[in-house]
């Protein structure tokens, strides 16, 4: 590289995102589904209420931290692509290739998927032909625990999907607008979600004041039940559960980096990208920790632990105004998911472009369309994220022998984690790395408490990948395998095997 960063501006390209329209992409991209459902599965994995809370805090750590180091490579490198871009000049093509091809393979389109099968359920509350086994085709069975199917509740996830890539490819202030909108709709769910909660709630059987901060087993935790099959004890059982713990509130937080994605199309990058990426990510981090707070305010601990399909928020609403209460939290889910999937449509697609304008992707992949914009690699990514709302996992009860239907690409995230936290870390040491390869290349922002902040995200990315791989090989395993799957199709398109 001799010391210099490749900073080529993208073709057709253009810069129309201000402070708040990078701000809105980052907290927008953040809030989804997770805060609204994942503390279900963190709590009865913890067993307190005070490890909940430190869990959220871990996770909102590692994210402040890993803002703070990606800011310096935003501000060096603002191209479309942002974290490929980045992988790709700290350590070769090679890497920033799997990157690109395990996010548009499963990170970002299983992601998006996901969120459009959280929108339809929740607009299934209003339209109850909306369900998941209401099929127009019904599961067909592949072998090997899978099968394939298409229900109304399917459908509305594609049809979500396609309606977003279509808005997106009309330019890119129908996609911000679209953001902004829902962003600060969403934002104040939330935040009225923690008003009612701190103010309202408090009685003497919800969970801040009923259950024992953090002796898990006096609010009647065991690791066996939190994880069967588990054979561990005492601290060291609740050290590795912990962990694991972080699971959910880590996804929830995952996709700050979509900003970095659009950084062609950023005005004044030196200054936006840095304060939209500390803004949004820090506004989150303290959201997330106060919804917390407001659950644990409103709902005894076990109510948390077992509410019906993990739905916290909805229960907490009822919890104040009954169903009336549930009614409106189902609403502003749907507005939370619906912005959120147009955050992750709008920046992904911004990837692969990039790939593509390095012959690493499909070549068409790599044009702009008359409204600037990157039309075939939203395309791409629909067509795939939609397939991927098709495929079923099943399993079968052996006491009832019940057939039940589950989600294949939600199988395929927890695959993915431990790969995609090691990601995070290639990307907290390409700041590292860059310092040294390149260190006349030009740092509007320099990242504060380095080298500290970058180790620490470094370190505590790390013990969660050491944790998460002892206690699930074959998940984490099968995420690298996922990742790997991407060499051979590398070398393919290095050889101009591209269409």
């Amino acid at each position: 590289m001799n010391g210099k960063i490749d900073n080529r501006q993208d073709p057709k390209l253009v810069r129309a995102l201000g402070p708040i329209d990078a701000t809105m992409i980052v907290m927008g991209s953040m809030i989804g589904s997770g805060i609204f459902i994942t503390s279900a599965e963190s709590s009865r994995l913890i067993g307190a209420p005070g490890w909940l809370l430190l869990a959220w805090a871990v996770a909102g750590l590692l994210t402040i931290t890993g803002a703070l180091s990606c800011s310096e490579l935003a501000t060096m490198m603002p191209r479309a692509g942002g974290v490929y871009v980045f992988l790709r000049e700290a350590y070769g093509p090679s890497i920033g290739f799997l990157y690109g091809w395990t996010l548009f393979l499963v990170i970002q389109t299983g992601t998006i998927a996901a969120v459009a099968i959280a929108f339809a359920k929740f607009l299934g509350v209003f339209v109850s032909a909306i369900a998941p086994d209401n099929y127009l085709i019904a599961p067909v069975l592949l072998g090997g625990g899978y099968a394939i199917s298409l229900s109304a509740e399917q459908l509305t996830a594609i049809l979500l999907i396609a309606l977003l890539t279509w808005t997106n490819t009309r330019g890119l202030e129908l996609g911000k607008l679209v953001q902004n909108s829902f962003t600060f709709a969403k934002t104040v769910a939330l935040t009225a979600v923690i008003v009612i909660g701190l103010s309202l709630g408090w009685s003497a059987s919800c969970a801040a004041r009923s259950s024992d901060w953090w002796d898990s087993w006096r609010n009647g935790w065991s690791p066996e039940i939190a994880q069967p099959g588990f054979t561990f004890a005492g601290g060291l059982a609740l050290t590795l559960l912990f962990g694991k713990s972080m699971v959910g509130p880590l996804f929830a937080q995952t996709a700050w980096t979509n900003v970095t994605f659009i950084g062609s199309e950023v005005r004044d990058p030196a200054r936006n990208l840095v304060r939209a990426l500390l803004f949004g990510c820090g506004s989150v981090v303290v959201l997330y920790l106060l919804a917390n707070v407001a659950y644990l305010a409103l709902l005894p601990f076990s109510e948390i632990q077992h509410t019906p399909q993990n739905r916290v928020a909805v229960a907490a609403m009822a919890a104040v105004f009954g169903n009336p209460g549930a009614t409106c939290m189902a609403a502003a889910i749907m507005i939370s998911t619906f912005g959120c999937n147009n955050g992750l449509i709008l920046s992904g697609a911004r990837v692969y472009f990039a790939m593509a304008r390095d012959r690493l992707f499909f070549r068409r992949v790599g044009t702009t369309n008359r409204h600037h914009v990157p039309a075939a690699a939203l395309v791409a990514q629909g067509i795939w994220t939609a397939f991927l709302t098709l495929p079923r996992t099943v399993t079968t009860d052996a006491a009832t022998h019940k057939v039940t239907y589950g989600n294949i690409y939600t199988q395929l995230l927890e695959y993915i984690v431990s790969a995609d936290l090691i990601f995070y870390i290639l990307m907290v040491a390409a700041l590292i790395i860059l310092r040294r390869k390149a260190p006349a290349a030009e740092r509007p922002y320099r990242t504060w408490g380095y080298p500290i902040v970058p180790l620490m995200s470094i370190f505590l990315a790390g013990l969660l990948i050491v944790d998460l791989g002892f206690l699930a090989p074959a998940t984490s395993g099968i995420g690298i395998l996922i990742v790997l799957t991407g060499v051979p199709v590398y070398f393919l398109w290095r050889k101009g095997a591209a269409i």
